[in-house]
């Protein structure tokens, strides 16, 4: 593998730093709102559906959460709920946005290694301020030769980033633990894609078929791409 990438490109959310257990804390905080209406599972159950049919609308990050919060609150009471109930949805909110960054372990290791020996980049998706003030709090960002915040990562998202690096596909990586976002697109274009799992996936992201194929590779922690990517 090392003998053709020159383009290593990491997911941010829950590859390079902890976020989805934020969601999965905010969510259950979030029933308990409304635990008079119905089930915590049916809440939970209600809040989902409303995030999917906005993802359109607001595409992905902790603002398009706060509205879909918001909108299931409404629907759920049909209106019949006092103000200071969607005061607290958005209290949750902004207590997302403003959780310290909490890097996963071997991170900064990984890119000190690889810094100078290809051209590192961050490949997310979500709420472009949220992302850069996630970055900046990390400490990472000045390991990257680029930062691009996607709106969604399809296939044509990635065809444009490599384009814009002005790199072969052949020559990119993808690290991520999104199989759906990280990982199938990348193959599907001709490049290369390390799936490292996270232990909390949003089922949004779940994929329920087997991947095989000659550039994909599944790893237990970002560490262990180094023996691959350096001699």
């Amino acid at each position: 593998m090392k003998n053709q990438i020159t383009v290593i490109a990491f997911d941010a959310d829950d590859t390079l730093w902890v976020n989805e257990p934020y969601f999965r804390e905010t969510e259950e905080q979030f029933a308990g709102l409304l635990e008079d209406f119905m089930p915590h599972h049916s809440i939970l159950a209600e809040l989902y559906k409303t995030e999917i049919a906005n993802l359109p609308l607001y595409g992905y990050g902790i603002k398009g959460f706060v509205l879909s919060m918001i909108e299931t609150v409404l629907r759920i009471t049909e209106g019949k709920i006092a103000p200071v109930v969607i005061s607290k949805a958005i209290t949750l909110g902004q207590e997302m946005l403003n959780k310290p960054v909490e890097l996963l372990d071997g991170v900064e290791e990984v890119l000190k290694a690889l810094h100078g020996k290809y051209r590192l980049v961050v490949a997310t998706k979500g709420d472009l301020l949220d992302q850069q003030r996630k970055l900046t709090k990390s400490g990472l960002d000045h390991y990257f030769h680029h930062i691009e915040i996607m709106s969604d990562k399809q296939e044509k998202d990635y065809q444009k980033l490599i384009k814009h690096l002005d790199c072969k596909p052949e020559e990119f990586l993808m690290l991520g633990n999104s199989l759906k976002s990280d990982i199938l697109p990348v193959l599907n274009i001709g490049g290369h894609a390390v799936h490292i799992p996270f232990h909390t996936t949003w089922v949004h992201e779940s994929i329920d078929h087997t991947i095989e194929h000659a550039n994909f590779y599944q790893m237990e922690s970002l560490s262990e791409v180094l023996p691959k990517l350096i001699e």
